[in-house]
């Protein structure tokens, strides 16, 4: 498996090059880069080998994701959305379903996962998207808002309310009443495709709904959460590992009064805390990575943990890293420039931190 995961490593590596910067500035992946990671299956790595996975575990899809992230936050971005949405799929679909569509997401057609609506952000449980059925079709109507590789993906997973319950529709993109408008000019994963989707009277046939539909709608939501925390927070151990090396590869070759920056106390002490914050992040995330591989009953708790501990770091750790390389460092483009930008996102998305926070504080009153 290691063997499989280093020739990925090697691939994606190949396939970014040095581009990262221009698909940043330019606000738009590739759509063959996109193509080709999905084709080969990159972008689906944990899905099982039954259906035309790789099967890897999850520490072996976090670190892959890691290596995606000091490349391309964007590009770990769609990784992320098609992930969750393989794992929402064979979690929650029919075994019809995951024959289905899991081998679809393996071999290049990429999906989004639509949770965010205008009213509906940490507080999903005010999700207004409503799904019904009708005869042997269902009709769904509603708005999402910051999809995530909306605008690459040939499917979307709508989170939606049904009845007293809810449900996952599986909406194909050409779909009549489904309409895509891009965010213009996000903060940061700039070219990650964020849209926002409008789903008008949506009519699909009955098994559209995973599973069948009328799940708890915390459930739903929690599944795919789930996968996206713990992707998200191998992305972050990317943003710092890309930091780390682009950091230090400054600090010593950049001199200030006669010696290079490195040798200067106070941004040794930069470096220092940068590569801690990224070790830290790293075991983190190794744990949880370990509790899903093995389902651990700590998994829950793990997982926001590894989220938590991951986006605060990564914030830090990036503010460093343009501190350290001053104005080296504040170019649109430039890897820390980018992951200053773009870690601030990963405080917010997949739950932000006041939730995360929240939700550990739960974990430790639910042990006493």
């Amino acid at each position: 498996m290691r063997e499989t995961v280093a020739a990925a490593t090697a691939a994606v590596t190949e396939l970014v090059g040095d581009r990262a910067a221009d698909w940043d500035r330019a606000g738009r992946l590739p759509d063959d880069v996109v193509r080709k990671l999905g084709a080969a299956g990159l972008l689906t790595g944990q899905v099982p080998q039954k259906y035309g996975g790789l099967g890897w575990t999850s520490a072996d899809g976090g670190e892959f994701t890691a290596h995606v992230g000091s490349l391309c936050g964007s590009l770990r971005s769609v990784l992320t959305s098609q992930g969750m949405a393989a794992w929402t799929v064979e979690r929650l679909g029919d075994p019809a379903q995951a024959a289905d569509l899991l081998p679809r997401l393996a071999s290049g057609d990429t999906a989004a996962m639509a949770f965010s609506e205008p009213g509906a952000g940490s507080d999903l449980a005010a999700v207004a998207t409503t799904v019904t059925v009708d005869g042997d079709t269902v009709l769904l109507t509603g708005d999402k808002t910051w999809v995530t590789a909306a605008d690459h993906a040939d499917l979307f997973l709508v989170v939606a309310r049904m009845g007293d319950g809810g449900a996952v529709v599986v909406v194909p993109r050409n779909a009549p009443g489904v309409r895509v408008s891009r965010v213009a000019d996000p903060l940061g994963c700039r070219a990650a495709g964020h849209a926002e989707v409008r789903l008008d009277g949506v009519r699909l046939p009955l098994d559209s709904l995973l599973g069948g539909g009328r799940q708890p709608l915390p459930l739903l939501v929690t599944t795919a959460l789930a996968y996206g925390r713990i992707s998200v927070a191998w992305g972050c151990v990317g943003i710092l590992r890309a930091c780390v090396t682009a950091t230090v590869e400054h600090a010593l070759s950049r001199e200030q009064f006669g010696r290079p920056l490195a040798r200067h106390q106070l941004v040794a002490r930069h470096l220092a805390e940068l590569w801690t914050a990224e070790q830290v992040a790293t075991r983190v995330c190794e744990y949880a990575s370990r509790c899903w591989d093995e389902h651990a009953a700590d998994l829950a708790a793990a997982v926001v943990l590894a989220k938590y501990v991951g986006a605060n770091n990564a914030v830090k750790g990036a503010a460093a890293a343009v501190q350290v390389l001053a104005s080296a460092g504040v170019r649109d483009g430039h890897v820390v420039a980018r992951a200053y930008r773009d870690a601030k996102l990963m405080e917010i998305i997949e739950g932000s931190n006041e939730m995360c926070q929240l939700m550990l504080a739960d974990h430790v009153l639910g042990r006493r």
